[in-house]
């Protein structure tokens, strides 16, 4: 072979090998840059992503019901959502192309978040009480369960229909007892608005018997079969990103900081220590790694929510969660 064809042959091959090749996989978050997505940027900034062949850009959210369709329509071919959400979604959209396959927030982060001034430190103090919920949040979506659990009279409560924005301001101020939300988000947001950290009391629902997951990495369905390995490598990646951020969360925080200067450094630290003390680094995860879900817990937690939902078409776990793109080389093991 002459060392023309030589040349040739040799920048064939560089062209064809899938090794050189970088596939886009924007991500959907559910929410703003805060700490507990510092994960995800650190994995991106540490070459995780990179290393398994993607090129991924993370977009901020509003919420999971704003997450969850962007994924099902493909728009996003990945995505971070409440499953719970995706249940509901799923049952009123019959078939659509969208699923989890990793569990973050092992024991979900769901809360009503009151202040001890205004009265509020346990469930029954609501009665009586204004409280603050936005209509697409999560946490309000689960409410209902919580309050069957509690044996709080809902119809004692005043709801207070409040967006995103105003809901902890009107919190601080006193304009409203409670509010529901993220037990990290609140908390830290009330923090830096004023409110001693003396006078703020969390309501954790899943401390009250409510049996539900929390949010979880989505996918389109559509995307995940044709691209099973594209898939593996993202959950990889993204535990990678959360092993580090457990071991070194200032480096994570640094990552985020980068995305978000805005940002209180030391504020979004205890943010994600927080989200990862209280929803990711469960007994459960630690003895079982990053990413699963136990069969008969996620069982009860579709019973509970037939309790307060009523689904049009039979509920079908499977339908909500597919361990099958989880990888299997350990890499998920967080401790």
């Amino acid at each position: 072979m002459t060392l023309h064809k030589i040349v040739l042959a040799a920048a064939a091959t560089l062209l064809t090998t899938p090794a050189f090749a970088q596939t886009d996989m924007p991500f959907a978050l559910d929410w703003k840059f805060e700490g507990p997505s510092a994960p995800y940027f650190h994995a991106l900034d540490a070459g995780y992503f990179a290393e398994e062949g993607l090129t991924v850009t993370i977009s901020e959210g509003a919420g999971s019901l704003d997450a969850i369709p962007k994924v099902a329509t493909g728009a996003f071919p990945i995505g971070f959502a409440d499953i719970n959400s995706l249940m509901r979604f799923l049952d009123q959209n019959p078939g659509a192309p969208v699923t989890a396959v990793m569990m973050v927030y092992d024991k979900p982060p769901f809360a009503v978040v009151g202040r001890k001034s205004l009265g509020v430190e346990a469930p029954a103090d609501l009665e009586g009480k204004v409280l603050g919920a936005p209509p697409p949040d999560g946490a309000w979506a689960q409410f209902p369960i919580f309050a069957a659990e509690t044996g709080i009279d809902v119809s004692a409560i005043t709801v207070e229909p409040v967006g995103f924005p105003t809901r902890e301001p009107m919190l601080a101020e006193g304009q409203v007892a409670a509010i529901t939300g993220f037990s990290f988000s609140s908390t830290l947001n009330l923090k830096r608005l004023g409110v001693p950290a003396d006078d703020i009391s969390v309501l954790l629902m899943a401390d009250y018997g409510v049996d539900l997951y929390g949010n979880a990495i989505i996918v389109n369905t559509d995307f995940a079969a044709a691209n099973p390995e594209l898939v593996t490598g993202f959950l990889r990646a993204v535990g990678k990103g959360w092993k580090d951020a457990i071991a070194t969360p200032d480096a994570a925080i640094a990552a985020l900081i980068q995305r978000n200067p805005a940002a209180d450094a030391a504020l979004e630290t205890e943010r994600l220590q927080m989200s990862i003390d209280a929803n990711v680094l469960t007994d459960f995860v630690k003895a079982n790694g990053m990413g699963s879900i136990d069969a008969d817990r996620m069982l009860s937690a579709i019973e509970q929510t037939k309790s307060v939902y009523d689904f049009q078409t039979t509920p079908d776990a499977s339908l909500y969660f597919d361990a099958s793109f989880l990888p299997t080389d350990g890499s998920l093991m967080l401790e």
